[in-house]
């Protein structure tokens, strides 16, 4: 038989009790606080080191404009811009700026007729064929060639390149605008190389397969896929390797002779803008006079050199930006 339940009638129908209230769990506000004021330190750190990025280029620019102001006011720009004859240091100067800007524009096409095609050629070797192994071997010491001090290579274009390049040239004079622009272009490789590798290696895989299942050899794939898809990361390193020879200035200094003519021969002689301002900068002239203002007019014209370059890269860059 069940045993007999003799629990009273009121207590099972009485409700039941309600379960206690949770107390709410307590903020800790000091960590709070701690960790907004390392979140407002660190905006204000980034923010600083952004700023000043932009202090340093407007003052750099700033510094520009005064001194070429105190040298228009004695030269024309008219005759700046037109004339054929650079003499800023001679008894009866000439500032006509052509002769530097034509030995600037020669090496610097050389430059990129050496390192354009070289290191396209070689990222599209690292991303595309390349081990992983080599690739991981071959990257690091291909941008450790930038690391080179740049003396190092005009001493190499002018002891080395330039009796290899007069065996073939005789005629070839010992300074010249060939050797040191094959130089510098050896130079520029590693950013063309390394960034235009990134540039193809983030392209999707999918874009690849795609082209196998149709067919397409490797060559194909690499040359009319991946390198359209990768123009806009390409043509950014093509902007800075533009600029990186631009401005280079020991190579120059060293091997090309500083001598300013009016030819865009590059197996003549000739002085690059980096090149006078490095031989105006030696100490010899005093301050504030016109020759010693003739650098900064220099530099203001490879400043809007290097300036239109990379707006067009800009437009080139946003043009063909592709977005994945």
């Amino acid at each position: 038989m069940d045993p007999i339940d003799h629990t009273p009638a009121s207590a099972l129908m009485s409700p039941p009790r309600p379960a206690p209230a949770r107390t709410p769990l307590k903020r800790n506000r000091s960590g709070d606080g701690r960790r907004k004021l390392v979140d407002r330190v660190a905006q204000w750190v980034l923010f600083s080191a952004a700023a000043f990025c932009i202090v340093i280029t407007v003052g750099v620019v700033g510094t520009l404009l005064v001194e070429s102001i105190g040298f228009f006011r004695h030269v024309s720009l008219v005759e700046f811009l037109t004339g054929t004859e650079w003499t800023p240091l001679f008894d009866n100067p000439k500032f006509g700026i052509m002769p530097l800007i034509a030995g600037t524009v020669t090496v610097t096409a050389v430059a990129l007729c050496v390192s354009i095609p070289v290191g396209t050629i070689s990222a599209m070797w690292l991303s595309e064929y390349a081990p992983p192994k080599a690739r991981e071997a071959l990257k690091p010491m291909l941008e450790m060639l930038s690391a080179v001090p740049t003396v190092v290579f005009g001493y190499f274009a002018l002891l080395t390149v330039t009796p290899f390049l007069q065996k073939f040239m005789p005629d070839l004079p010992g300074f010249n605008m060939l050797g040191p622009g094959i130089v510098i272009g050896l130079m520029t490789v590693p950013y063309v190389a390394s960034l235009g590798e990134d540039a193809m290696r983030a392209v999707p895989m999918a874009l690849r397969e795609g082209a196998y299942a149709m067919g397409a050899t490797r060559l194909q794939v690499a040359w009319r896929v991946v390198f359209p898809a990768a123009l806009s990361g390409i043509s950014a390193a093509y902007v800075l390797t533009f600029s990186r020879a631009l401005g280079e200035t020991m190579v120059v200094a060293v091997a090309a002779g500083m001598q300013p003519n009016l030819t865009f021969d590059p197996r003549e002689p000739a002085a690059t803008i980096t090149a006078y301002i490095v031989q105006v900068s030696l100490g010899d002239l005093p301050h504030a006079s016109i020759g010693y203002q003739s650098i900064f007019a220099a530099g203001m014209v490879l400043l809007l050199m290097t300036l239109v370059f990379n707006i067009a890269g800009h437009f080139l860059r946003k043009r063909f930006r592709e977005v994945y």
